[in-house]
């Protein structure tokens, strides 16, 4: 099966090359569109640059205790997780802020033209993730035939993905909520308005954080997943290994053939969200048909059960988000804000809190059919079938922040209103699929944690857990609180980011009194210099703790206790994260439901309410929850290879 997985990737890095030059031969439009997304690329490039100066320092020193204490294919393992990682982020970040001003400029051609532009954007993320990862874990495997090395280079990506999120979760949100404060609720300036000076560092933020962060995430996930199933396989099956790479490999393939396809059809659907919904749908279904005729080859049909549940869960978890982030839950809550700022924050934690209990009972469901139907290992595949399409779902999901861009630089470069209403089509779309994507990437990590405590608990030699051992029960405890200080630390660095930011912006508008006429133009660059020293400053501590508390466990409660501290925080993170997510995401939604007219439109009461719900769950829905996914990942590999490293 490798020799098939090595085409396949051959085949993707063939799409991705011709994605770019496509991309690329689209006009950028006039000398306006061209400086702003210049502006833009400059200041991401710049923070990743920065922050990758921060925390590759930090990689090779662990690399070095690596290759002193262990060995040097685990120390170059880890490199290349960390080195792949960031690879992986920065060239989707980098055709994302060449894709915004062409979407804006083909956007004048209408809204097929734009989406086409906008989704090729994505597309090169989500292929170059799962080529990346893949490559990876595959040459690390033929070369060693050992699946123990997979695991740091797993750390490695684990590495690379907190940093990434938290750095650009608060980078971006510090500066869309000091851009809110003082813009919409201050100034009274419309979204995305060239005289706001926080304007581009906003647009920077969507590129660092929901693209590089968003990518990094998933590729941690992605690779985590394949790991720990792999791990479980080489223990119970010789099979199941070949089964995996199969399963990876039909994912890859089925994703470019799905990418192809609803780039050539999408011109004939109505509405974005169709096409992309067109394309998600149809990569499952081929993965599906796929594992289909393997399981029937080798006749083990438990295999084709399992991997169906995992993506079919994965489907309507992004289906339950959908329900929770849009529609009638959507327009409830913007009625509620008719009331007042309070009523909107009541209503908008209890949609999220509720939506727990949904994404709880799928899986619920998932792990225990899985369990029943191959044991362990099933719960670690239905993980990797979940995330096997990553290469169309994280297209679909990268295709926003590039939507996104592309209406600032419209509105910034007064290109025609009309534009304007498609890029915010395109818009809605993607805030739309932002959530769907996090709410996959919860229910993915919930999974791939499970399986990682199972490898744990192998290499761990705990195979039975005693709940008379205090140890176990203050580990949990130690463990469900962990979520709660690292959400408040990621929390605090975007208040405390954002405050700065508010001050500067206040600042300029006050002593320049020809930015608010529009006479003169604003800072920027001042603005975004706030942006990537606070959030370069405040990312170490509350990553470093993801690291520190599990191998401090081990040492100090023992395996039990380190065990308890991966129930404890993968229970209460799990619930966290969907909390923070979905009400985030309904509150950004219904700010723009009241913006389209309804409930008295821009500049009422209603709108200042839903304003607030917005700022207030920005940081929620884009900073600390998806932070947690790999907090409780990074936590469960890096107690795996904690026991490795001790049981030597």
């Amino acid at each position: 099966m490798l020799a098939l997985l090595f085409g396949a990737i051959v085949i993707a890095v063939c799409c991705v090359i011709i994605l770019i030059f496509r991309i690329l031969d689209s006009s950028p439009g006039n000398e306006e569109t061209i400086r702003l997304s210049e502006m833009i690329q400059k200041g991401a490039k710049s923070f990743l640059f920065q922050e990758y100066a921060i925390f590759f320092p930090i990689i090779f020193v662990i690399a070095l205790l690596i290759f002193i204490f262990l060995n040097w294919i685990c120390a170059i393992s880890f490199i290349a997780g960390a080195v792949f990682s960031s690879l992986a982020g920065f060239f989707g970040m980098i055709i994302a802020t060449k894709s915004n001003a062409r979407t804006s400029w083909g956007a004048i051609k209408g809204l097929p033209s734009a989406l086409r532009i906008a989704f090729s954007g994505g597309a090169v993320m989500g292929i170059s993730v799962s080529t990346l990862g893949l490559l990876g874990i595959g040459l690390i495997y033929k070369l060693t035939r050992n699946v123990e090395y997979i695991s740091y280079y797993s750390l490695g990506a684990s590495f690379v993905a907190l940093f990434a999120r938290v750095g650009g979760g608060i980078y971006t949100k510090a500066a869309d909520v000091g851009a809110d404060i003082v813009g919409k609720t201050e100034a009274n300036l419309p979204e995305d308005d060239p005289r706001n000076p926080a304007v581009i560092a906003d647009n920077v933020g969507d590129n660092v954080g929901d693209v590089a962060g968003m990518g990094a995430d998933l590729y941690e996930s992605y690779v985590g997943s394949i790991f720990s199933a792999l791990a479980l396989a080489t223990i119970i099956d010789a099979r199941f290994t070949d089964a995996i790479f199969a399963l990876v490999t039909f994912g890859l393939l089925s994703s470019i053939a799905s990418v192809v396809i609803t780039l050539t059809a999408g011109k004939k659907f109505r509405d974005p969200s169709s096409a992309l919904r067109f394309g998600t749908i149809l990569s499952s279904v081929l993965v599906a048909v796929c594992m289909f005729v393997y399981s029937a080859v080798i006749n083990l049909y438990n295999i084709f059960f399992v991997v169906i549940l995992g993506i079919f869960v994965g489907v309507v978890v992004g289906f339950v988000t959908e329900f929770y982030t849009s529609g009638k839950k959507v327009i409830n809550l913007a009625k509620s804000a008719t009331m007042g700022p309070a009523n909107s924050m009541i209503n908008g934690i209890s949609l999220g809190m509720e939506s727990t209990s949904v994404v709880t009972v799928l899986i619920v469901l998932v792990v225990l059919i899985s369990f029943r139907l191959l044991g362990l290992f099933g719960v670690a595949l239905s993980a990797v079938g979940m995330l096997s399409t990553i290469g169309m779902s994280l297209s679909v999901d990268a295709y926003g922040p590039i939507a996104d861009n592309a209406g600032g630089i419209a509105q910034m470069a007064g290109l025609d209103s009309k534009v304007r209403e498609i890029t915010d089509k395109l818009d809605s779309v993607g805030n739309t699929t932002a959530a769907m994507g996090k709410g996959f990437a919860i229910t993915s990590a919930a999974l791939t944690s499970l399986a990682l405590f199972s490898n744990y608990a192998n290499v761990a030699h705990v195979s039975t857990l005693d709940i008379k051992d205090p140890t176990l029960f203050t580990g949990a405890m130690i463990g469900a609180m962990l979520p709660f200080l690292f959400s408040a630390l990621t929390m605090k660095a975007v208040g405390n980011t954002a405050d700065i930011m508010v001050e500067e912006i206040r600042r300029q508008i006050k002593e320049v009194p020809g930015i608010i006429s529009g006479q003169v133009q604003p800072d920027y660059n001042r603005c975004i210099q706030i942006a990537t020293k606070g959030a370069l400053k405040r990312m170490v501590f509350p990553s470093l703790l993801a690291v520190i508390s599990p191998v401090m466990t081990y040492f100090v409660l023992g395996p039990s206790g380190t065990a308890g501290i991966l129930i404890g925080s993968t229970v209460s993170g799990v619930m966290l994260a969907i909390f923070m997510a979905n009400s985030g995401g309904a509150w950004d939604n219904a700010k723009k439901y009241v913006e389209e007219g309804h409930y008295g439109g821009k500049g009422s009461l209603t709108h200042r309410a839903t304003v607030i719900g917005d700022t207030v769950g920005d940081p929620l829905k884009d900073t600390a929850g998806p932070s947690i996914n790999i907090l409780i990942k990074l936590m469960a590999i890096t107690s795996v290879v904690t026991a490795i490293f001790v049981g030597r």
